[in-house]
């Protein structure tokens, strides 16, 4: 399969490697509402981008490990960390950063990986990705007032990892990492979760994060090999981009729009990447 953009379409939006402070492996990648580029560090580091790419700021950290971010409509981020299996809550006007939710007094969160805000529903998503080598739940299901909750998608999951709402915000859909395979779950008028089906599979190797574009199309970041897929509407697969140095696209993570830019977290090394989809990339062939 031939990739729908050549390696020319993404440059590397912020260099981290010698900058002061250092950016440390960032696992997750979110947009603020001015355009600023967030991101983790494997120490627990929550940095801030200037949105041209001209600063990196260490905003705080909870000395563990930084994965999956997620903002609210009101500038609050939140964090999964994988050190203290527990999701944080950074109020960006003030820098207050707190512990949210890590479960139930009867069922603590194991892996939490990635939050998406649900702000018909005030709620927030959380993949539990449970085990590296053993499925198990699942989704998680908090109240973004109280960060009260529980566990929403029960069922078992391989390694649940990176997720995006639809923009109808009736599907949730999940990457599934060892399972190679990408899994749509309803959001039903109660709230609940209905039955899932699997959305896309025989996605080679490890699909990590999600993301939709403004068309519809989901784009599915890979952690390996170094690539990136784009699904259409009607659930075909095309591979969109393909690092077979691992260089610029470096194991990606996470991934977020801003506008028709698409930008990378990099786990294997110390940059965050952009790539220039654009306006004919929202109706690639």
């Amino acid at each position: 399969m031939d990739p729908l953009l050549p390696m020319g379409k993404v440059d590397v939006f912020f260099d981290g490697i010698f900058t002061e402070p250092r950016l440390r492996h960032p696992e997750g990648v979110a947009i603020d509402k001015e355009g600023n580029v967030w991101c983790g560090g494997e120490g627990g580091e929550i940095y801030r981008i200037r949105g041209d790419g001209s600063d990196l700021e260490l905003v705080a950290s909870t000395e563990g490990f930084t994965l999956g971010l997620a903002f609210d409509a009101n500038d609050n981020l939140y964090t999964c960390d994988l050190k203290h299996a527990s999701v944080f809550r950074l109020s960006v006007s003030d820098g207050r950063l707190e512990r949210f939710a890590d479960g139930t007094e009867a069922r603590k969160i194991r892996i939490p990986n990635f939050p998406v805000v649900d702000e018909h529903r005030n709620c927030l998503y959380v993949s539990d990705s449970y085990a590296m080598e053993e499925p198990g739940p699942g989704i998680w299901k908090f109240d973004l007032d109280t960060g009260e909750g529980g566990l929403w998608y029960d069922r078992p999951m391989t390694f649940a990892n990176g997720m995006a709402l639809s923009s109808e915000g009736n599907y949730l859909y999940v990457a599934e990492t060892f399972a190679r395979k990408v899994t749509r779950i309803p959001i039903l008028e109660d709230g609940t979760a209905g039955g899932s089906m699997t959305f896309v599979e025989g996605i080679e190797r490890l699909p990590d994060g999600l993301a939709f574009d403004a068309g519809g199309n989901l784009y599915v970041s890979c952690y390996e090999p170094s690539r990136i897929y784009r699904v259409s509407p009607d659930r075909k697969i095309d591979l969109l981009l393909d690092d077979p140095e691992a260089h610029t696209l470096c194991h990606p993570t996470n991934c977020a729009f801003r506008g028709e830019e698409l930008f990378t977290s990099n786990l294997g090394r110390w940059h965050i990447s952009r790539i220039d989809v654009g306006t004919e990339g929202l109706s690639l062939p």
